[in-house]
């Protein structure tokens, strides 16, 4: 079932259930410092509409949104 607001149903107030929250996307720029779970520390390199590019010493690495693992330092 969807709405004509988009993908989800309305939260109605008397419901007993929280309503659903929306993920939020982080906004990286290049030269930023970041650390990964797996990969550690980098710098972001590059920037486009669907990932950012970090380069992590030995390898750099393309990461797409939400970017779960990635953090700002």
């Amino acid at each position: 079932m969807t709405s004509s607001h988009g993908s989800r149903p309305r939260h109605l107030s008397s419901s007993p259930f929280a309503p659903a929250t929306e993920a939020v996307v982080e906004v990286f720029e290049v030269g930023d410092r970041v650390c990964h779970d797996l990969y550690g520390l980098g710098t972001v390199t590059a920037l486009d509409t669907h990932a950012v590019t970090v380069n992590f010493g030995e390898q750099s690495v393309r990461i797409k949104p939400p970017y779960a693992k990635l953090q700002h330092l």
